[in-house]
């Protein structure tokens, strides 16, 4: 689900039919439509993500490219220290290259839940398997207002079989412009672990959306990360073959 907080890829999919009798779509309908907006087929984007602790701030700038779902890059380009690292994600394999040792690695399992640069995401973040949509119950709790917007409350329980971490998830979505605005978290045992929010709406590679998310632990007071898109491209066409680990060292 966090991997939405750091590559963003948007295709808007509309006429929806309602089917809960309301005239409102229904609860999965409503989980599709912003999934399908934050998710596209090719997406370019520049970001800023600030680190957040009780003693200490941290800012990383970086570029994305997507395509799909199944393809990702990341570089980083300040600071100076980690300037050039880049992620690439190809299906359900994570790699890492690291300039200063001049070397590629492929994250094992065992790394997928380390911090992600020092932040509140996990490798594992990177290469979500998981489908919003199609690995988990939806039930519609109501509506409430989350940033003074209308909102969809709705409830996800995963599926018996779906290979999913969470427990339990809680997500508002805006009932006009189908927005991620606020999600919650759970662990199996039914205790929150973070909330992540949307805020500073506004025209992104022209779609209305969040321009800045913002994820919080709720167990780690005084910790967040924040990511601001400074720029989001959803038109240029991207290769299949510039998602490979020679053009990530390129990079």
């Amino acid at each position: 689900m966090k991997t939405y907080l750091l590559i963003l890829a948007l295709s808007w999919a509309a006429g929806f039919s309602g089917k809960n009798g309301t005239g409102d779509p229904s609860a999965k309908e409503i989980v599709q439509k912003a999934d399908e907006k934050m998710r596209g087929e090719y997406s370019t984007s520049e970001m800023k993500m600030t680190i957040v602790r009780p003693t200490w701030t941290r800012e990383i700038a970086l570029k994305s490219w997507s395509k799909g779902s199944d393809m990702a890059l990341i570089l980083i380009t300040s600071p100076a220290r980690d300037k050039g690292t880049a992620f690439l994600k190809r299906g359900k394999e994570l790699w890492n290259w690291q300039p200063t040792i001049d070397r590629s690695i492929k994250m094992p399992p065992s790394m997928m839940m380390q911090s992600w640069m020092g932040s509140d995401f996990t490798n594992d973040d990177l290469v979500r398997q998981s489908s919003i949509v199609e690995d988990y119950k939806h039930t519609l709790k109501g509506t409430e207002k989350v940033e003074d917007r209308d909102c969809y409350k709705i409830e996800l329980i995963p599926n018996a079989d779906a290979p999913v971490v969470w427990g339990k998830v809680v997500m508002w979505i805006d009932k006009t412009e189908y927005m991620q605005m606020k999600t919650e978290f759970y662990d199996e045992d039914g205790y929150l672990v973070n909330t992540m929010y949307g805020k500073k709406v506004k025209t992104l590679g022209g779609k209305l959306l969040p321009s800045v998310l913002e994820i919080v632990p709720a167990d780690e007071e005084g910790h967040k990360t924040i990511v601001e898109y400074v720029s989001l491209d959803f038109k240029t066409v991207i290769n299949e073959s510039f998602f490979s680990v020679q053009n990530m060292k390129r990079l």
